[in-house]
């Protein structure tokens, strides 16, 4: 069952096309953050809501001391912290223990979202998140959450042939493993622009026997040139055709996007399967997706030198 905390609201007099409030839906939101951008912002509690998680994307070639560094930081600053594990950039379960010990002893980490990671060749023994899981060594550390990432649109590098066969085979075996595990466990997915084929595969995989709570990816506001690319480079499916449409109207083509549209249709829903909340990339900037948060009801933001 779904856990957010909105339905949709109209305005005090009920009057019809009246704006879907989405402030519920937004509530608790998380975000994403990479070493060089947290280092442009000066102060985080100027502009995220206290206890935001923030995860912190790992990059190939981020040396592991950045990451720590910055995950110490955001920790010092009371938000709940969530490091990436790219299992093809982890070499091998040494490293991936050194790395759990320096998160856990520099920045008090108990918590991780493991992924297969956006690198075609593994650098070592491992290739996907479930053998991050096998070793052992998060439960045996004791983290107290751990997520995994979510396709609601498919992976065409899971699944070549464009179905979604292997996808939902290790979807499965992540139920099998949540239900064995102390840690607390949650889908984070890719983002997307049509609330429809994601509203779909949520309630599929309900039906199907998946319990895995789903946090939503969702991007923030940005150049609609930026979000094509991102989309085109992260394998955005159906819901690309989102971008394409709004690329065809010349009023709207020099317009910064908003996802105004696909909150308002999650706000509108009778039945959000699996959706839990709302995750955000902040693709045109932390402080752009911070403002549209708060515009929305979802924390007040505060003025800030520094901007990312």
């Amino acid at each position: 069952m779904a856990l957010l905390p909105f339905r949709r609201k109209q305005a005090a007099d009920g009057g019809v096309g009246q704006p879907t409030d989405i402030s519920g839906l937004l509530a608790g939101y998380s975000i994403e953050v990479m070493p060089r951008t947290a280092a442009k912002v000066d102060d985080f509690k100027a502009l995220l809501p206290q206890g935001t998680r923030v995860y912190i994307a790992h990059i190939e070639g981020t040396p592991i001391e950045e990451m720590v560094e910055t995950a110490a930081r955001l920790s010092d600053d009371g938000f709940d912290v969530m490091p990436h594990f790219p299992a093809r950039i982890i070499a091998d379960a040494q490293v991936l223990e050194d790395w759990i010990a320096r998160y856990q002893g520099e920045a008090g980490i108990r918590q991780a979202l493991l992924l297969a990671g956006g690198v075609k060749a593994p650098h070592g023994d491992f290739h996907c998140s479930m053998q991050l899981l096998e070793t052992g060594l998060f439960d045996r550390a004791g983290f107290t959450r751990l997520h995994v990432a979510g396709h609601p649109e498919g992976n065409l590098d899971i699944d070549p042939d464009g179905s979604d066969a292997n996808v939902m085979e290790a979807l499965r075996w992540k139920q099998a493993f949540s239900e064995r595990t102390d840690a607390q466990m949650a889908m984070a997915t890719q983002f997307a622009f049509d609330a429809a084929p994601v509203l779909a595969w949520s309630r599929r995989l309900r039906d199907e026997g998946i319990t895995l709570p789903v946090h939503l990816g969702i991007a923030g506001p940005a150049k609609l040139q930026t979000l094509i690319k991102f989309a085109i480079a992260c394998g955005v499916g159906p819901s690309l055709k989102v971008l394409q449409k709004r690329a065809m109207d010349v009023t709207k083509l020099m317009m910064p996007y908003e996802p105004v549209e696909i909150l308002s249709d999650l706000a509108s829903a009778d039945d959000l399967g699996l959706i839990e909340q709302i995750h955000v990339f902040p693709l045109g900037g932390i402080r752009a997706s911070a403002e549209f948060a708060a515009r929305h009801g979802a924390g007040v933001l505060a003025p800030v030198q520094a901007e990312a």
